[in-house]
């Protein structure tokens, strides 16, 4: 008796918790991830991460369901990405339109530091709430570079390098102590860029004047009490007091739920039917490089890898239940000749079925090489992209060496055996053969872009020349067709398709378990799309490339510092 009385019990709770209103909730404390995991390693590292389209699609859901009431999210220390910011501000200014309430909750925006883009985040939200020992750092935009000539120079090291054009200033770092015109030009340009942006944002979010929200970052950071009286939040509170509130607002028999679980939930009601016409996702993220994607052990990130990345494209377009392609690219760059191999797969496909490219927080130099050839190309206002350049060198260590007494002989048969070894600089003839490199990968890659984006080789050249662009400016110049996140990019894509504006999408490489353990048959094998974990891709100088202090993905990556927090 008791036993039936448990059960019934049991189930009559279930059916009121499948009844009951919804609070969605979403803790950025510990970041984003950009895909789904491409590697077992990468898998362990994400576990504990939401992934970006969860969430995306989740709120995109939400905004139709009667259950779903309120929208919180706990806006943590972990920066993101500025292009991601903008994918999740654009998601909750959707949210917020449809009459749900929205909150956002930080214990600080900063804690004796700067806290622009995580309070940018917030700004898009109906209520903004902050823990009383708090802070807001509202600072600004700010890019940093260290140049290391001098400490070369004193130790000994020569850098030899050559660019194309003024503007590919990754090598600068080693062969400057300041900037030059052309670095100083580009980069206060996407401060400037990324600063309107977040002044428009916030002052939207917050309804405020620009200039009152300008003014309020000059004077930043405020403690909290200093931040509610300026009007930057609504609520000093803690935790429990702004997730009672909500419930309050909810109602007294609402539960929580993260949207990720909420957005799994959803799909697995609604799957698709076998057979059924579908847009393929191919994420393309990390440093790119010959092979196969994955990451080291060691750390260091993830690369994707050529081989990979054109299976999983190849995979789609044979698939003839795939009606379109969204490509979503969020890398630096790296290897010509994989980016190459890439930008070969993008145009096939976009022969049979459009594809469209989402871009992320970075897609520029060997991230826009694989990107120009889609149909369209859609980017954030803050992504980072160009970058159409190329740089390769070596540095000269043989004063160093002969400084801490070790001496090298080198026995070569070949007038340019030795043309690599970092003991001897580049005589004329070499530097001749670097030239002829840097020269034809430029002109091919600027070919590409006239070619891809319709432009004359002209107009192609003046927006390359190395220079790295805000996907606002980017979309001024004709390098981006428009700005918007990956739900905008999977409904362009399924009108551009014919589909249903809820057409399924479908991540690929799409393996079963069974494939994943037999390995692939050939490299024609979808699992051949699969990654692994990997422990060089600058082509003739790829044996130097942990010593020339450059980026060991290949010449055609965007310097690290080029990160907007």
């Amino acid at each position: 008796m008791d036993a039936g009385k448990a059960i019934f019990e049991a189930v009559d709770k279930l059916r009121q918790r499948r009844t009951a209103p919804l609070v969605l909730e979403l803790d950025l404390t510990e970041g984003l991830t950009e895909g789904p995991p491409t590697d077992p390693l990468a898998a362990v590292l994400s576990m504990r991460k939401p992934r970006l389209s969860d969430v995306l699609s989740g709120l995109k859901r939400a905004r139709q369901d009667p259950r779903v009431m309120a929208l919180i999210v706990k806006i943590g220390a972990n920066p993101l990405g500025l292009a991601m910011v903008q994918e999740l501000r654009q998601a909750v200014v959707r949210f917020r339109a449809s009459g749900k309430l929205t909150v956002a909750f930080a214990e600080t925006f900063g804690e004796f530091g700067g806290g622009t883009v995580p309070y940018y985040l917030a700004s898009a939200f109906e209520r903004v709430c902050l823990q009383p020992s708090g802070d807001v750092g509202l600072t600004g935009v700010a890019m940093e570079q260290r140049f290391l000539k001098g400490a070369l120079t004193k130790l000994g090291v020569g850098y030899e390098v050559g660019q194309r054009h003024e503007y590919k200033t990754a090598a600068n770092t080693f062969t400057h102590d300041h900037m030059t015109e052309p670095h100083r030009e580009s980069t206060s340009r996407i401060v400037e860029s990324v600063a309107d942006t977040l002044a428009a944002g916030i002052a939207d979010g917050r309804r405020l004047d620009r200039d009152k929200v300008r003014e309020l970052i000059d004077r930043g950071p405020f403690t909290a009490a200093e931040a509610l009286e300026a009007g930057l939040v609504d609520e000093l509170a803690y935790r429990d007091e702004v997730y009672d509130e909500v419930r309050r607002v909810a109602g007294a028999d609402s539960h929580l739920q993260f949207v990720s679980r909420y957005a799994k939930a959803t799909t697995v009601r609604k799957l698709p039917q076998p057979g059924a016409d579908a847009i393929a996702l191919v994420h393309a993220t990390g440093m790119i490089r010959t092979g196969r994607s994955g990451r080291s052990p060691l750390g260091g990130g993830g690369a994707m890898g050529s081989d990979t990345i054109s299976a999983a494209l190849r995979a789609a377009r044979r698939d003839q239940h795939v009606k379109a392609v969204v490509f979503r690219v969020d890398s630096p760059g790296g290897s010509y000749v994989a980016s190459d191999t890439v930008w070969r797969e993008v145009t096939l496909t976009r022969r049979v079925k459009p594809v469209i490219v989402s871009m992320g927080d970075v897609a520029a130099s060997g991230g826009y090489f694989i990107a120009m050839a889609a149909d369209v190309i859609v980017a954030q206002p803050g992504t980072l992209t160009g970058s159409i350049g190329v740089y390769g060198g070596k540095p000269v260590l043989s004063e160093l060496l002969e400084k801490i007494g070790i001496s090298s002989e080198m026995v070569a048969e070949g007038a340019n055996a030795g043309m690599f070894s970092t003991s001897q600089s580049f005589s004329p003839e070499q530097w001749t053969r670097v030239n002829s490199w840097l020269d034809r990968i430029y002109d091919d890659f600027v070919g590409k872009v006239a070619q891809s984006r319709d432009l004359t080789r002209e107009r192609a050249h003046e927006l390359a020349r190395g220079r790295v662009w805000t996907g606002a400016d980017a979309h001024a110049g004709g390098l981006v067709d428009e700005l918007g996140g990956l739900e905008d990019a999977l409904d362009l894509a399924r009108k551009r398709a014919r589909l249903a504006d809820d057409a399924p999408v479908r991540v690929y490489p799409r393996v079963n378990p069974l494939e994943r353990l037999r390995g692939p048959e050939s490299s024609e094998d979808k699992s051949a799309a699969l990654a692994r974990i990997r422990m060089d891709a600058w082509g003739p100088f790829a044996r130097l490339s942990a010593e020339l202090g450059l980026p060991a993905a290949g010449p055609l990556v965007l310097p690290a510092w080029y990160v907007i927090r």
